[in-house]
């Protein structure tokens, strides 16, 4: 096993990466592999985990194509040393296209695997879209993956316009086209009910027409803009849209273009672009799987504004309008604030204090944010890592879910080392810069927006209330029914689709077999006879909970048998498991089902669960098997329902 001096030396090879300035990158990254290799060759089955924790760190989607090959590699090698559970199956995701698509697909790979999943990717023969998608017995069809990428360029449109053609032509042209890819969408979900990430179309980097072209209807540029906007309008919710014009509308349409490299070797764009590419394909697979991170923990001097409040007061922080420095941070301020609107959890963790802190955000008069935008606000003289990990049992989420932004090297440091599951990015004290890293990295990518996300600070800050609420309660009783909750348990449909995905796939430890369903699977069981899905929202006297929970149940004959089950930690241990297994059984009972059945999948993070289904009167059935413990409830009439301080209502 490695000596800690080793696992040291491996952390500053990978720390002098990731602080190394623009122009010593390359020879930092280069060192960083060389120690990770060695290591890797003197322990092939010994401290792999550190080895492979280090690769994640230098999965940066701005390595060139030549380094992200060689971190590749490294990393199935990493796979090959280490003991796998054959019982964690990797996720399976298939690339089609009329182009090379093996790069991409090693990339994809590589950044799934830095943002925590272990993946593999299913070979197809080259060139073949639709024979993959239409055979039944097409090397896709057999392999059955969860993620397909039909990862296509405006090559591959079959009704492209004429530059000289009217308007009704030209819509035409769009709606023929349309028709193609959503008959695509529809043979790939029936037969395999995967989620689709879909490539939007990029136009020539050259324009037919000159200035004229986006004048004209049957323009090449405008064709492609008007097809873009027509497939994000019919995108059911089992297809993402991947925006690819925005790639190459930022890489550059002549840099995007693979040119030469196309007609050569079939590439979809510039060798050092696949690298981003395929980096933006991977975070959206990772957000429907519950890896995009939930929660910018923001230090406050020389982030969120130009100098330090104790020091120059209100007056003197660069902050508003007036000069570039003092605009730049309120730029970065109402970004920051965007985050929020969509549903990132906004922390403040400042050495400081506590007064001092606060008072630009309730004084300054050129402030974005207030306030009220943080669910967690933390000023104080203890180190960094300590206050990380206090906001992170505050707001009752995972380390591994956090962002801590930081201008002062050293507080980066010391996160990073003490507290390795958080994020901490390099940045500079430049905010425009920040917001550029952020953007570069993914790290809050969203592949939908339920009507929760958008409450979601005052969510988590209402929480923070009913726990002081619990501390001066004289019992656990009196505080539940101090809450005077209320449930809504209806099934999974339009309305409620996006959220039961995005909890079923964020929840680590209320879910009792770690299964991730995407949109598209849940879309399915909820049409299937065989299966009956629930959700339950929850209010109480502090506010709107929102979606809370989610079960899918499968039926077989007389049996009813929990597949999935996630709730929100934010709600344990108040009565809404008991509410809503009680509405299970009387459903179940309603269908004249004989036998309820649960099944537990123990995790690194689902131990509180291990013995929720005991608790809830089931008996357990055998002993583990594989570590799945099978648990069983008769359905007969002397079933009573367990006690709650949760109303229900009807949906």
């Amino acid at each position: 096993m490695s000596t800690g001096t080793e696992r040291t030396a491996l952390l500053d090879a990978v720390e002098d990466f990731v602080v190394a300035a623009p122009a010593a990158r390359q020879a930092a990254f280069a060192a960083a592999l060389k120690r990770l290799s060695s290591e890797l060759d003197a322990r092939p089955t010994e401290g792999v985990e550190a080895i492979r924790r280090a690769i994640r760190r230098l999965a940066d989607p701005a390595l060139d194509y030549n380094d992200a090959q060689k971190l590749l590699r490294l990393h199935r090698r990493s796979i090959a040393a280490c003991a796998r559970d054959a019982a964690d199956a990797p996720l399976r995701f298939a690339i089609l296209g009329n182009v090379t698509t093996t790069p991409l697909a090693g990339f994809v790979e590589l950044f799934l695997f830095a943002g925590g999943i272990e993946a593999e990717f299913v070979e197809t023969e080259y060139g073949a879209m639709d024979q993959q998608i239409l055979d039944p017995a097409s090397a896709l069809r057999a392999a059955r993956p969860s993620f397909v990428w039909l990862a296509c360029d405006r090559r591959e449109l079959t009704h492209v316009p004429d530059a000289r053609d009217d308007e009704a032509a030209a819509a035409r042209a769009v709606d023929d086209e349309l028709f193609v890819w959503v008959a695509r969408w529809k043979t790939l979900h029936d037969a395999l009910g995967c989620q689709i990430v879909q490539n939007d179309f990029t136009p020539p980097p050259w324009r037919t027409l000159g200035n004229h072209e986006l004048r004209q209807p049957g323009s090449p540029a405008r064709f492609v803009r008007e097809l873009n906007r027509a497939l994000r309008a019919n995108a059911p919710e089992y297809v993402t849209i991947h925006d690819v014009e925005w790639l190459a509308n930022r890489a550059g349409h002549e840099r995007w273009e693979a040119g030469r490299y196309y007609h050569l070797a079939k590439l979809p764009c510039m060798p050092d672009a696949l690298v981003d590419y395929a980096h933006s394909a991977a975070s959206l697979i990772a957000a429907h799987r519950g890896k995009a991170k939930k929660c910018l923990v923001l230090d406050l001097d020389g982030t969120l504004w130009g100098g330090i409040v104790a020091e120059e007061g209100l007056g003197g922080i660069r902050l508003g309008q007036g000069d570039a420095d003092s605009e730049a941070f309120s730029a970065f301020q109402r970004y920051v604030l965007a985050l929020r609107e969509r549903g990132v959890i906004l922390a403040v963790c400042s050495a400081n204090d506590d007064a001092v802190a606060r008072a630009p955000f309730q004084e300054h008069p050129e402030t974005v944010l207030h306030m009220d935008d943080f669910a967690c606000f933390v000023a104080n003289w203890n180190d960094k890592a300590t206050n990380v990990r206090a906001i992170a049992e505050q707001l009752d989420i995972g380390l591994d879910a956090m962002v801590f932004l930081d201008d002062t090297p050293a507080e980066r440091s010391l996160v990073r080392r003490c507290v390795p599951d958080v994020v901490v990015p390099e940045i500079d004290g430049d905010p425009l810069g920040s917001i550029a890293i952020l953007e570069r990295n993914r790290f809050f990518q969203v592949v939908s927006l339920a009507p929760e996300d958008g409450r979601r600070t005052e969510m988590y800050r209402a929480n923070a209330e009913r726990v002081q609420a619990r501390q001066v309660a004289p019992s656990l009783d009196a505080f539940l029914k101090s809450l005077d909750m209320v449930a809504c348990i209806a099934p999974i449909g339009e309305g409620n689709l996006q959220r039961a995905a995005q909890l079923i796939n964020k929840s680590n430890q209320f879910n009792l077999t770690g299964r991730r369903r995407s949109a598209a699977e849940l879309r399915a069981a909820a049409d299937e006879d065989g299966w009956l899905t629930l959700t339950m929202s929850l209010t109480d006297r502090f506010g709107d909970n929102g979606l809370i929970s989610a079960l899918l149940a499968r039926a077989d004959e007389r049996v009813l048998t929990i597949d999935t089950w996630v709730m929100s930690c934010r709600v344990l241990r108040r009565g809404a498991e008991e509410q809503l297994m009680n509405h299970l059984i009387e459903r179940a009972r309603a269908a004249d089902f004989e036998v309820l059945r649960g099944e537990y999948v123990p995790s690194e993070k689902n131990g509180m669960v291990a013995e929720l289904y005991p608790k809830l009167g089931f008996a357990s059935m055998s002993a583990p098997t594989d570590g799945v413990q099978l648990f069983e409830l008769g359905l007969d009439e002397g079933w009573t329902p367990r006690p709650t301080r949760v109303r229900e209502v009807n949906a």
